[in-house]
C-alpha cells in the first residue's frame, strides 16, 4: 500500500538510467519495438515503488481493483540503439474518476536526444466484476500530488506534446 506524507512534497517527474540490452535489440542494434513497453513499465515499477512507496500487488491484495491498459499510444522518435544508456521519465499526466493517464519519455543518457514517448491510458477496475470502478478518495488526493501540471491533456494531441518535449530537450527545460 502506500501512504501520503502531507508534509511532503512529492516529485511529478520520475526519473532513472537503464542500459539498452544487446539480447532486446533487432539485428541491426536497435530496440526492438515492443521492448519499448518492458523498459517503460519496469523503469515506472520501479519509480512509484522507490518514490512513492507503492506496492501494486499490496494494493492489488488489499483493494481487490488494479489499473488495466485501455490504449496505448507510442511514437518512436530516434532508435535507442544496443548497450546505450537512456533515460526513462515517467508521468501521471491526468487523471479523474476512473482513469489514468501516464506519460512515459525516453531519451539519451544526457536528456538530450529524445528517442521514445508513449502514453498508457488504464481504467481502475474492480477485479471481482471485471468492471471499472470510481478511484477512491486516498488515490485521487495522491493523483492530486503528483500529477504533472501543465499540461492539457484533454486538448493536447500526442503529435503536439511530442513537439513541446523535444522543444524542451533543447532548452534544457525537461527535467
Amino acid at each position: 500500500m502506500f501512504k501520503l506524507d502531507p508534509n511532503k512534497e512529492y516529485p511529478k517527474k520520475l526519473h532513472s538510467k537503464s542500459l539498452i540490452r544487446f539480447q532486446d535489440c533487432d539485428p541491426l542494434k536497435h530496440l526492438n519495438n515492443a521492448k519499448y513497453f518492458d523498459y517503460f513499465f519496469n523503469a515506472r515499477e520501479d519509480h512509484v515503488a522507490e518514490v512513492y512507496n507503492f506496492d501494486y500487488n499490496d494494493y492489488f491484495e488489499n483493494n481487490h481493483t488494479s489499473w488495466v491498459v485501455y490504449n496505448h499510444q507510442i511514437g518512436y522518435v530516434s532508435s535507442a540503439r544496443v548497450s546505450e544508456w537512456v533515460t526513462i521519465i515517467s508521468s501521471t499526466i491526468y487523471y479523474n474518476e476512473d482513469t489514468l493517464v501516464t506519460e512515459y519519455v525516453m531519451t539519451d543518457e544526457h536528456l538530450q536526444v529524445l528517442k521514445a514517448v508513449l502514453w498508457t491510458t488504464s481504467k481502475y477496475i474492480d477485479v471481482r466484476t471485471g468492471k471499472k470502478t470510481p478511484h477512491p478518495p486516498e488515490v485521487m488526493e495522491f493523483f492530486d500530488k503528483v500529477c504533472l501540471e501543465g499540461i492539457d491533456f484533454e486538448h493536447t494531441s500526442f503529435n503536439a506534446r511530442i513537439k513541446v518535449i523535444k522543444q524542451e530537450l533543447k532548452e534544457g527545460k525537461f527535467v
